[in-house]
């Protein structure tokens, strides 16, 4: 399946396209703008250049998927599973990313801007260079590349585990 905006194939605003099956699915910078793709299967997906602003991707599996330099601003991806998804200079500021999974996830030079990052997991997550300004963090969980697991906490950050090889 290919969705491209420079074929002419361009989704409407407001797409209802949940529960999709999109994996593996080439949607380089296609115009997803206020889609419904909750409970969307976007495994491997490419979404490069994908305009997603203000989408709803709740519960959507988007293992693996490259997300590079995609607009995902205001974007609902609560629960949502990124693990391992490339998201390298990708816009997620004002996402609510509320108990998403980034583990693993690239998120080299990512904005998340006042995101909603409570609960997520950020576990072995590359965060070099990521704008997390005004992001909110409680409950939020990352490591420190030694093992350790740190969970924000209402009084600062704590150690709450291990990783095991």
């Amino acid at each position: 399946m290919k969705i491209r905006k420079e074929n002419g194939y361009e989704i409407r605003p407001g797409a209802d396209l949940y529960e999709a099956n999109l994996g593996g699915a080439d949607l380089l910078g296609a115009s997803l703008y206020k889609a419904n793709l909750g409970r969307a299967d976007l495994r491997k997906a490419n979404l490069r250049e994908a305009d997603l602003r203000e989408a709803s991707l709740g519960g959507a599996d988007l293992g693996g998927a490259d997300l590079e330099g995609a607009d995902l601003r205001e974007a609902n991806l609560r629960g949502a599973d990124l693990g391992r998804a490339y998201l390298r200079r990708a816009d997620l500021g004002e996402a609510d990313l509320l108990g998403a999974s980034l583990y693993k996830a690239n998120l080299r030079e990512a904005n998340l801007r006042e995101a909603n990052l409570r609960e997520a997991n950020l576990i072995n997550a590359n965060l070099r260079g990521a704008n997390l300004e005004g992001a909110y963090l409680l409950g939020m969980r990352i490591d420190d590349g030694q093992g350790n697991v740190y969970e924000c906490q209402r009084d600062g950050w704590g150690i709450v585990g291990s990783i095991s090889a």
